[in-house]
């Protein structure tokens, strides 16, 4: 088949593909990569003859419409058509709100706006009445009840999808199609939320306002219209910020460049402007109320993790201290005083226990809530101890409140290596899942890894301020060298599946696992973490991947070289990524291929159809726990090129095989007398289908319907192989091996919203804090405007009421060692009550009854609100910390 054939007029890329019979094809091509990618076609063999000859015939095919592009190079107007719900705002059963949206996966930004001359005729004229009036003045206001969906993408809201009225038209939208701002006339100039084709108008009406008064100015017409580009749109110069208004050129200057023109109004050195970014103080800026939980009238609940505007992101403010009760200054108590006296000062270079110098932690020893820290004199009898198996593990204090155990095991049962264990204790008070992290022991290893504290303490002080780490996210290390060495790049994290956990040190779940990984292997970390996963358990022999961290050993990656990822994720700029679907997984059995789409991940299916284009549509799937066989993608150490291989559990037959990432690609011609075309590429599989087969498989998905692709020859009797994508079950793989701290009930599957900026109330030297909620009932299907806004409200409620109950017995738990406690609250119009309870046993009468004085009037109030829904039942998670 010649390149005439297929209709592509030039090889843009070198890809290796394994059609489904082993055998390997090299595609030859240009060495030269792309900027951006144009096509995708990737047949099963092409020959490159003659180059004349292929551009000759590549006039006569016509070519692919639609690229493989970012989505933000897509045409304004499919921008403006239709915008799914983003990936931090899903469904009340989405695990992505577990584990704070961490998966949270490259969106693009909607694309900026080419702004032409502002004096452009064509502009002016295509403005009608109404669109001038916009944001002049108030708009009709749709109400709730009229707008079960959203009335651009017609997402169903439900209670963690909010609603959103757009200020400039009324309308009513989800966060995703509402998720620009603006300053409307209307609303005093002041900056509004508004959707995506409002935002457009608007910014052609100011450049039509900034043209028309540019004519009216005789200065304007001398000195050119051109810089009014430099004023954002849809804003006014800050009359407060002179670097606005005034120019920075000297006074000298400025009058010897206007002796025939009036002199200038404002002359100002540039000496005394402030640069902009300078300060943050803003007076422009209209103050914003935010709950403690970090939510704002008119945002979402998934806002605890952050939005994706186009606009720079809302930069929410840390947790509040509020002390009640007690004054500040000293405690009184003895006990207090003494606990308080004894902790070790923090080091002024690392904001933590750990000295700058050659020396370890503290010890921690914690005995009934007490915690007494111990220098560590000598580190030879330290490391005696650590390396002893009757020993337990090691306690280190890192801050005030973050513990790391230490032990150093011999993991004879697996691997056959000896490790150093490091685990986590108080990660999750800052919102985050525990880490653990195994290193392989070197031989004339003689003291701890100091770099694992470090490293670990600023993962404690990045999540304190919301920046969490989830599931197959990543950390880089910036230029420093760690471990004594420039080759290691970060560490990736996963959560363990089929790997042996015998012998280590484990931590209370949610709990991560922290794999090294070089730095040639960072740009896979960032873009397609799955597949550098599973190299890595290919290269030691282990399905999927071990969880040992290998120093200084040699990369599995090198230059990125010539792969079908390249066309389908930005590695430069990673301003588009493979889109990604939670739960999504590939099973590819003998003759059949299923895509398991889970029901409640229908946004961000839609989502990942809504910014592809026409002809190609690729998903990135997920680790399967029903497989037992996954395919793995192994970069050839000469010529960098990409293969594929299989890795398998041990001793076990290979039924079912999994996926990386499905590709549709619609380009297939009917000349080939082919239905469907199936081959796997690296670690995924291609799909072409016809163009009339690619739109009915978009209005299937869009249908949340299962559609059936059959390969092979046209006409034939029964396909050659058969692709499913099915609408399966609710995806609820999340939250596994988490327990109720009121009675240990199991909360697998329950989603459960992280607090990143909530409000700490401070008791003598302790205070409590509000971490999480789970939510364990929900009326999700009400249609009602008010239900959402009433969750967000009633866990605020809770969250306060609790800690004004305990702020005064906060010394008298931490004693008891109840420093994790949960609140279980039933809100229903029959039945109201709550459960507290702290290591899965009830409280005792002196906590229950300050609980009742404070939470027993908020629930009354709650339950007489919700007389016309099936009510709710929350679960708060609180913990009580040192100051």
């Amino acid at each position: 088949m010649g390149v005439s054939d297929i209709g592509f007029s030039e090889v843009r890329s070198c890809l290796v593909q394994m059609p489904r019979d082993g055998t390997t094809v090299n595609v030859l091509g240009e060495e030269e990569r792309p900027s951006r990618p144009k096509y995708l076609f990737l047949p099963s063999k092409i020959t490159v003859e003659n180059e004349q000859e292929n551009s000759e015939n590549s006039e006569e095919s016509p070519p692919i419409s639609g690229a493989v592009g970012p989505p933000g190079e897509t045409p304004l107007a499919e921008t403006e058509a239709e915008y799914s719900e983003a990936a931090d705002s899903i469904p009340l059963s989405s695990p992505d709100i577990s584990e704070s949206s961490s998966i949270e996966q490259a969106m693009s930004p909607v694309p900026s706006l080419q702004i032409a001359t502002p004096m452009s005729d064509d502009v002016s004229d295509i403005l009608s009445p109404e669109e001038r009036s916009l944001g002049k003045l108030h708009p009709f206001w749709v109400p709730d009840a009229d707008a079960p969906n959203c009335m651009q993408c017609e997402i169903k809201f439900t209670v963690l999808k909010r609603r959103h009225h757009c200020r400039a038209c009324g309308k009513v939208l989800c966060s995703k199609c509402c998720s620009l701002k603006s300053r409307l006339e209307y609303l005093d100039n002041s900056e509004a939320r508004v959707c995506h084709p409002c935002y457009s108008i608007l910014a052609k009406v100011f450049l039509v306002e900034q043209g028309e008064s540019a004519l009216g100015s005789p200065s304007s017409l001398n000195e050119g219209v051109a810089d009014t580009s430099s004023i954002p749109l849809g804003r006014q110069p800050n009359p407060n910020n002179p670097m606005e208004y005034c120019s920075t050129i000297p006074p000298l200057e400025q009058a010897a460049s206007v002796l025939r023109q009036p002199p200038p109004s404002v002359l100002v050195p540039v000496g005394v402007l402030k640069r902009e970014g300078s300060s943050r103080s803003r007076s422009d800026v209209a103050k914003q109320v935010i709950f403690s939980d970090g939510i704002r009238p008119g945002g979402d609940l998934t806002e605890l993790d952050g939005s994706s505007e186009s606009r720079l992101p809302y930069r929410r403010p840390g947790r509040v201290l509020k002390r009640v009760g007690t004054p500040p200054g000293p405690p009184t108590s003895a006990s207090n005083h003494s606990s308080q006296r004894l902790l070790p000062p923090l080091d002024p270079k690392t904001m933590s226990y750990i000295p700058t110098d050659r020396g370890l932690p503290p010890l921690a020893v914690i005995n009934k809530g007490e915690i007494k820290f111990v220098d560590v004199v000598d580190q030879d009898k330290q490391m005696a101890i650590l390396r002893s198996e009757t020993e337990p593990p090691t306690v280190f204090a890192i801050n005030r409140n973050l513990f790391v155990q230490v032990k150093i095991l011999n993991l004879d049962c697996c691997v056959s290596r000896t490790c150093w264990c490091f685990s986590t204790s108080g990660m999750s008070c800052v919102g985050q899942d525990e880490i653990v992290i195994i290193l392989e022991c070197l031989p004339d290893e003689a003291t701890v890894p100091k770099d694992i504290f470090r490293h670990l303490n600023t993962l404690y002080q990045d999540a304190s301020r919301g920046n969490t780490v989830s599931e197959l996210g990543h950390t880089v290390f910036q230029g420093v060298p760690f471990l004594d060495s420039t080759e290691h790049g970060g560490f990736i994290y996963i959560r363990p599946s089929f790997q042996c956990l015998q012998k280590l040190v484990l931590p209370s779940s949610p709990y991560l696992v922290a794999i090294l990984v070089h730095r040639w292997e960072t740009p896979w970390a960032t873009v397609f973490p799955i597949r550098l996963m599973l190299r890595l358990g290919a290269q030691y022999r282990y399905y999927p991947c071990m969880l040992v961290s290998i120093r200084n050993r040699r990369p599995v990656y090198w230059e990125i070289g010539h792969t079908i990822i390249n066309l389908l994720a930005d590695f430069r700029n990673l301003s588009y990524t493979l889109p990604s679907v939670r739960g999504l997984v590939i099973h590819m059995e003998d003759r059949q291929t299923s895509i398991l789409l889970p029901k409640n991940r229908y946004d961000q299916v839609t989502r990942a159809l809504n910014n592809s284009n026409d002809h190609v549509l690729a998903l990135a799937s997920n680790f399967s726990f029903s497989a037992d066989s996954h395919l793995v993608c192994i970069q050839s150490n000469r010529d960098e090129s990409y293969h594929t291989q299989a890795i398998n559990i041990h001793n076990k037959p290979r039924k079912v095989t999994g996926a990386s990432f499905v590709v549709f690609n619609g380009a297939l011609k009917t000349s080939s007398n082919l239905t469907a075309k199936s081959s796997i590429v690296e670690d995924g599989l291609m799909v072409q289908i016809t163009p009339d087969t690619m739109q009915a498989l978009r209005g299937a998905l869009r249908n949340m319907q299962d559609f059936s692709i059959g390969c092979g020859p046209a006409g034939a009797s029964e396909p050659d192989e058969l692709v499913n994508l099915k609408w399966v079950q609710d995806d609820k793989n999340f939250n596994i091996g988490v327990k109720s701290s009121i009675d240990g009930r199991a909360l697998d599957g329950v989603p459960s919203i992280r607090v990143h900026n909530g409000t700490d109330y401070m008791g003598s030297c302790r205070f409590i804090r509000w971490t999480e909620v789970f939510i364990l009932q929900s009326d999700e299907g009400s249609g009602r405007g008010g239900d959402p806004l009433d969750i967000s409200r009633l866990s605020e409620s809770l969250a306060r009421a609790t800690c004004l109950a305990l702020i005064k017995l906060l010394d008298l738990l931490a004693q008891a060692g109840l420093t994790k406690l949960g609140v279980r609250a039933t809100v229903h119009p029959e039945n109201v009550g709550y459960e507290a309870g702290s290591k899965g046993e009830k409280l005792p009468p002196i906590y229950m009854d300050s609980l009742d004085n404070e939470l027993v009037p908020v629930l009354h109030k709650a339950a007489s609100m919700s007389q016309d829904n099936s009510g709710a039942v929350l679960e708060l998670i609180f913990h009580i910390m040192l100051q």
